[in-house]
């Protein structure tokens, strides 16, 4: 690809505005930062798109976004799926409002009737909305947790989940086989004449709400406490304000307070580096209303309302943040419960989590004696299970998160849904104040049930073209040297999903993977400790995934530190 030429061909063509050939243009002399945008298309991958916001083919524009939705017209159109439509959703970054109507605006010049909401909507209400308006597919204007600087497009497919196989494959081949240049595009006011565009807000709202308050188990407790409870609450700028503020009151939470500096929406994102609810530096001002309040809990959703962050009080006084491991044990331990208690546990039960998530939960399967099944990274593997016990009635769907701290609680959505966490984990500490417990002391009982396991991870970020290389360079280092220890414990097996091999460091023995190709590889090691390393699918990273197992919380702590020096300088020596 000559990169060259495909920026000049940007600069002088009359199709590509002139707000975007003057911002190209003033680039001219930036030989780097041409070839940063123009060496290789943004790649559509498994996801959709996340990139930076600017002109190029290696960034987020309406372009871009246009030759995209062109790709999925196809690809419905080649399946005659299009009278069925499809639901659009935005949050709350720049040029979100833009991507979405350039989305819908092509899907109608193709014959595909495009539900686009009012304004902003949590990703999970578009993964229910999919569902609930009948449609072939879903479109999403979002970069999750992502800087201020980055937009992204996740493609939904009917069953309310993110693409899976064959249908990302066949997307994807779709949008690569043609240029910007080939998307087709209606007006707005035209694509609603037709009966091609129409508005949806309020009515999907209320079924969408109506869904997550059939999920309540304990009604009695929060009667009796939602009173008493405090709760602190950040949308971080984003799309959760409303949707978790009204499932709040409507089931009977009524000291809700929300963090003023982060309560509108705002794409640029002032009071944080960037908007993730993993991040200690996001909860700043929550914690500190926290304190001012003598909050019970400390809520942060991400942008788009999927990820959940929990800071939790102890009798004490003290806040403890609940890593997505945790705060995923806690709400799995009390759904699969209080199941167990008010109705029974299915014979079929099952509870799903992603390879990379907390083993802590492997042994809680096995206490209630459900099935439990590992996927791969990424929500939509969970989507994937669900809906296969749908359609071959092989389980019954319990409960599903990952450490990224997403779950999903219910079956009206197919990806995480941090609304519906926020109702549930309310309710448990209203459930929990009836034992006269905090979420703090529920979490410590479930250590002592289940074993101390501390899940963490380390990020490297590579960006460019250089970091690529350097990504790659490091999982091919791992996955042709595998080493004998790792952080002074013995690999007994080593698992490469890129081969589909499982290797017994002792016998030699190799068996498969059981799960699709990926670019992961994992290491069972003694002590009950594992090392998981992939890279991101939506960033320039690489991440290292890592758990021990401890006596006690600082026995599990210290294990803790003490493999991450060990494994930093295996990374250094990598890297």
């Amino acid at each position: 690809m000559d990169y060259k030429k495909i920026y000049e061909e940007w600069t002088s063509n009359t199709f590509f505005s002139e707000e975007v050939r003057n911002e190209l243009l003033a680039i001219k002399d930036d030989e780097n930062e041409i070839k940063e945008r123009f060496y290789a298309d943004l790649e559509f991958g498994t996801a959709g798109l996340r990139g930076v916001i600017g002109a190029g083919i290696n960034r987020m524009n309406n372009y871009v976004v246009a030759k995209a939705t062109q790709g999925l017209a196809n690809y419905i159109i080649k399946n005659k799926m299009e009278s069925k439509g499809v639901a659009i959703a935005f949050d709350s970054r720049r040029c979100s409002p833009e991507f979405a109507d350039v989305a819908a605006c092509c899907l109608a010049a193709n014959g595909i009737k495009a539900y686009v909401f009012e304004s902003l909507r949590p990703t999970p209400e578009l993964s229910f909305a999919v569902r609930h308006l009948g449609c072939v597919a879903g479109i999403n204007i979002t970069a999750s947790h992502n800087p201020p600087e980055y937009n992204g497009y996740k493609v939904y497919w009917e069953d309310g989940a993110q693409i899976t196989p064959p249908h990302d494959k066949g997307i994807m081949d779709e949008v690569k086989a043609i240029n910007v240049t080939d998307a087709k595009s209606i007006s707005k006011q035209e694509a609603m004449e037709k009966g091609l565009y129409q508005i949806i807000g309020k009515e999907v709202d209320d079924v969408y709400i109506g869904e997550l308050k059939k999920l309540v188990i304990h009604q009695d407790c929060i009667d009796k406490y939602g009173k008493d409870i405090k709760i602190v609450y950040t949308p971080l700028h984003g799309t959760g304000n409303i949707p978790a503020r009204r499932i709040l009151k409507e089931i009977g939470f009524e000291n809700v307070y929300v963090v003023p500096e982060q309560e509108l929406p705002d794409g640029e994102f002032p009071t944080v580096s960037y908007p993730n609810p993993e991040a200690a530096e996001a909860f700043t001002l929550a914690l500190k209303l926290a304190k001012e309040k003598d909050a019970d809990l400390v809520l942060a959703t991400d942008p788009d309302a999927d990820r959940l962050g929990v800071y939790v009080k102890d009798k004490q006084g003290e806040y403890h943040c609940l890593t997505g491991n945790m705060s995923g044990s806690l709400l799995a331990d009390y759904e699969i419960s209080q199941i167990k208690e008010t109705k029974g546990l299915p014979a079929d039960g099952a509870l799903i989590k992603s390879i990379v998530t907390t083993n802590l939960v492997n042994n809680m399967a096995d206490y209630y004696g459900i099935k439990l099944i590992e996927v791969l990274t990424g929500f939509k593997f969970i989507g994937q299970k669900m809906l296969e016990f749908e359609t071959k009635h092989t389980g019954t769907y319990l409960f599903g998160f990952e450490e990224s701290y997403g779950c999903l609680i219910g079956t009206h959505a197919r990806d995480k849904d941090a609304i519906v966490a926020t109702m549930a984990l309310c309710e448990a500490a209203a459930y929990f104040k009836s034992k006269d417990m905090t979420l703090w002391d529920a979490m410590i009982e479930l250590y002592e049930k289940f074993g101390y396991h501390m899940d963490k991870i380390e990020t490297l970020t590579f960006k460019g073209i250089e970091g690529l290389e350097k990504i790659k360079g490091i999982m091919v280092k791992l996955k042709e040297n595998t080493p004998s220890t790792i952080a002074g414990l013995k690999v007994l097996k080593a698992i490469n999903y890129d081969n589909d091999t499982v290797i017994d460091m002792e016998t030699k023995e190799v068996t498969p993977t059981g799960l699709p190709k990926s670019n992961v590889v994992y290491y069972i090691l003694e002590n009950n400790a594992w090392l998981c390393v992939r890279p991101s699918g939506t960033e320039p990273k690489i991440k290292f995934y890592y758990g021990v197992v401890g006596e006690s919380i600082d026995d599990a702590n210290a294990k803790s530190e003490t493999f991450a020096k060990s494994l930093l300088q295996m990374i250094d020596e990598m890297v």
